[in-house]
């Protein structure tokens, strides 16, 4: 009994594949408007902002601000899936994306950028440039520090201070630990979460050396605000190198700080200072960590800018909860100087490494 072939299943390999490019092209040619896919945007340098202030169409103040008028980053990008457009200079290759506050939003909105297919970040550097609060004994309002180590203060076990044993200076106790501060120090990086990311520190101390000798403006209103605290936090603002301890909770009080100028240096094995008090970046450098596994980011590349807006502690005879009031009514006092001054010292770094991208895409600065 001889079998029938259906005469499709006669058409060999080769011709099945041609017969798919000519449907593919007939398709395209029969769209109306259909336009060829283009390159993916080599993007240079990703400058990221955390948060700002709209009212209907006037951007009327933020991180992202000066940036897109200064710069200016002048070309805006649709980004549906995240807080806000993208903003873009096609002249120097320049990208800003504004990822809303707090850890989640950082996370996913960096997530949804490095997924992108328009754009390639396969080489880009990352300027991280937000607002925080700074520790006074380490630098004072409107001082803008580039951190070493990026360390999360979520990421741990606590108890209410009411349960606390009396010996114990705080309820926040690591994660593998029963005690506060119990040595040795866990991984930083465990099943739990990633507690502490170490920064290229080549490239942290090439951008510091770059705006080291900047002179910040000073201004009555800031020497006013500084008057109350001593030691470094009563100087003129400055840049420095400082860590920063990010958390979704805005904290206050003396114990809440003195745990903090703990907490970092116990996962950074002592080396670690802490500076600067904020909430994004260990969601930031949680999506870069996955990104890089894929070769969509360079985790080698990134570089995280805190400026001072307020302090991270009440000045001395004022009460956590004193502060905290006072903040809630009148703003972050140093806010204003604040912004000025991580556009002033992060966006030379930006063009540099933009302006030179004959060199910097394929060797990083600071000889790493």
């Amino acid at each position: 009994m001889t079998k029938t072939v259906h005469p499709a299943r006669r058409l060999t390999a080769p011709i099945l594949a041609a017969m798919a490019v000519a449907l593919a092209g007939l398709t395209l040619a029969a769209m109306p408007g259909a336009a060829v896919a283009k390159a993916p945007i080599e993007v240079r340098v990703v400058i990221v902002t955390t948060w700002e202030v709209e009212r209907g169409d006037l951007d009327l103040m933020g991180e992202l601000h000066d940036w897109r008028v200064k710069w200016p980053l002048a070309t805006q990008i649709p980004f549906p899936v995240g807080a806000r457009a993208l903003q873009y200079d096609p002249k120097t290759h320049v990208l800003a994306i504004l990822t809303g506050e707090a850890t989640a939003r950082a996370a996913a909105s960096i997530m949804a950028l490095g997924l992108d297919p328009r754009f390639d970040l396969s080489h880009a550097y990352w300027i991280v440039a937000g607002t925080a609060g700074v520790d006074p004994k380490v630098a004072s309002a409107g001082s803008a520090a580039w951190s070493r180590w990026v360390v999360d203060g979520d990421l741990s076990q606590e108890l209410d201070a009411r349960d606390i044993p009396a010996d114990w200076s705080t309820g926040v106790v690591p994660y593998g630990r029963t005690k506060p501060f119990q040595l040795p120090a866990p991984k930083g990086d465990t099943d739990d979460g990633h507690v502490v990311y170490a920064l290229n520190r080549s490239l942290v101390d090439w951008a510091y050396a770059q705006t080291k000798d900047l002179k910040l403006p000073d201004n009555p209103s800031l020497a006013k605000l500084r008057s109350a605290y001593s030691g470094p936090g009563a100087l003129p603002p400055f840049v420095l190198e400082g860590e920063g301890l990010m958390s979704a909770r805005f904290w206050y009080g003396d114990h809440l700080t003195a745990w903090a100028e703990q907490w970092v240096p116990y996962y950074t094995g002592g080396k670690g200072v802490f500076a600067m008090s904020a909430e994004e970046d260990t969601g930031i450098l949680q999506a870069l960590t996955f990104l890089s596994q894929d070769h969509r980011a360079r985790l080698d590349r990134v570089l995280v800018l805190r400026a001072g807006s307020d302090y991270a502690v009440a000045p001395p005879g004022v009460s956590g909860a004193d502060f905290l009031a006072k903040e809630a009514a009148g703003g972050l006092p140093a806010n204003r100087e604040a912004l000025d001054d991580l556009y002033r010292v992060a966006s030379p770094v930006a063009r540099a490494l933009a302006a030179d991208w004959k060199h910097t895409r394929e060797v990083t600065p600071g000889g790493s």
